[in-house]
């Protein structure tokens, strides 16, 4: 039986990203290459060796992060004494020390290789310019609206608790600044 009524139609799902279809496979691969390897080490040398090289991993990762966490803190708190904002130049290496400390703290020996060389100044310099140039190069790339939009959107909490969402409609009216009430700036 028809009611004559149209069938609703769904629009086609958006095709899935490479990081997506491959980062689960990616991390698959390293934990199996992981267990492989920790096997291979453990039948060349002994079992309480891979243990100790685990638990040794572990307990230098924890001091590295501490480390990096504790001067990151007082890089900070001298920066507010100051009354500016952080420098890089003291704290250039802060994330991917602690970010070394944690490939350390997983169990397993690339992740623990690949910790180490983080921890290398020259490799940490390096890494972080890479980084830091594809972050500006994906930022420059991106669609104007896309991020700058996420910047113009407005969320008004009311009292009943529901959000509203709307937009900010900036209107650049003929001669605007001389009609415009003159407000002193926002200082506190």
């Amino acid at each position: 039986m028809t009611t004559g009524a149209s069938t609703p139609t769904y629009p086609a799902r958006p095709r899935r990203s490479r990081v997506r279809t491959f980062l689960p496979l990616g991390i698959a691969a390293w934990l199996v290459l992981e267990i492989w390897l920790l096997s291979v080490v453990a039948g060349a040398a002994s079992g309480f060796a891979v243990f100790l090289l685990l638990v040794a991993g572990f307990v230098l990762g924890s001091v590295v992060i501490k480390r990096a966490g504790r001067r990151a803190f007082q890089n900070l708190n001298e920066a507010l004494q100051r009354g500016g904002a952080p420098s890089d130049s003291g704290s250039g290496g802060n994330g991917l020390m602690m970010l070394g400390g944690l490939l350390l703290m997983i169990p397993g020996l690339l992740s623990d290789a690949v910790g180490l060389l983080l921890l290398i100044p020259p490799v940490q310099k390096a890494v972080g310019r890479y980084a830091e140039r594809t972050f500006d190069r994906r930022i420059r790339a991106a669609a104007p609206g896309t991020l700058g939009g996420a910047f113009q959107q407005a969320r008004m909490q009311r009292p009943d608790g529901k959000v509203v969402q709307g937009e900010v409609i900036v209107r650049d009216e003929p001669g605007g600044d001389s009609q415009r009430e003159q407000r002193p700036p926002l200082t506190r």
